[in-house]
This record gives structure tokens, sequence and C-alpha cells, in this order.
């Protein structure tokens, strides 16, 4: 074999495993905390699949995004965004809130 066709074939393998993860990229969803509310309140995720959830806080305090259905928790600083992974899941609802607003920002995330 050639030192050319071996570089071309390497080459082919790299593109070949670059497409591979983009392709299993997990799908995400984008909440926004405005108001110390989430929007939307209800989001569909991908039962047995795991996906990417951003959040993005409008306010100008301090939110936190929590789930014990989700293992997720994280502070959201003001005019930040958060990138949390969960599932997969099982087919169900999960319920989500802002600890420091439990009152007004809540939601669920139901899997199919």
């Amino acid at each position: 074999m050639t030192h050319d066709l071996r570089r071309k074939m390497i080459a082919v393998a790299a593109f070949a495993c670059l497409a591979s993860s983009a392709a299993a990229a997990p799908p995400s969803v984008q909440l926004t905390l405005q108001d110390h509310k989430f929007t939307p309140d209800h989001v569909q995720v991908p039962a047995g699949a795991r996906f990417k959830i951003l959040v993005t806080n409008l306010d100008t305090t301090p939110d936190e995004f929590e789930s014990p259905d989700l293992r997720v928790e994280k502070i959201v600083v003001p005019g930040q965004t958060i990138t949390v992974f969960a599932g997969p899941l099982a087919p169900g609802t999960y319920a989500f809130y802002d600890d420091y607003h439990p009152e007004t920002a809540h939601g669920v995330a139901e899997a199919k």
C-alpha cells in the first residue's frame, strides 16, 4: 500500500468518525427563565435517549434549574445559559422547577 493511499484511507476513516459523532449529538430543548417563570413550562423529550436542556436566565437575579426526577440541579446566573444532560428516561412526566422561586417557576418534561 502506498503512502498516499494510506493517508487517504485515514482521512476517510477520520471523516466517517466525525460524521458519526455529529449524527449522534443528543436532541435538545430550550427553556427561558423570565419573571421567575419557565417558558415553555411543558416540553417533550425523547424516551429512551439522552437529551440536552439549555436554560437561559433573563431575570436580574440568579435562578436555578432543579429536578430530582431528572437528577439535575444547576444555578443560572442572570444573562447566562446553562446546559444540562438528562436521560435516558422511561415514558412519563418529570417535574422541574426553580428552587429559588418554586411557586412560579415550575414545569414538566414529558418523555415520549
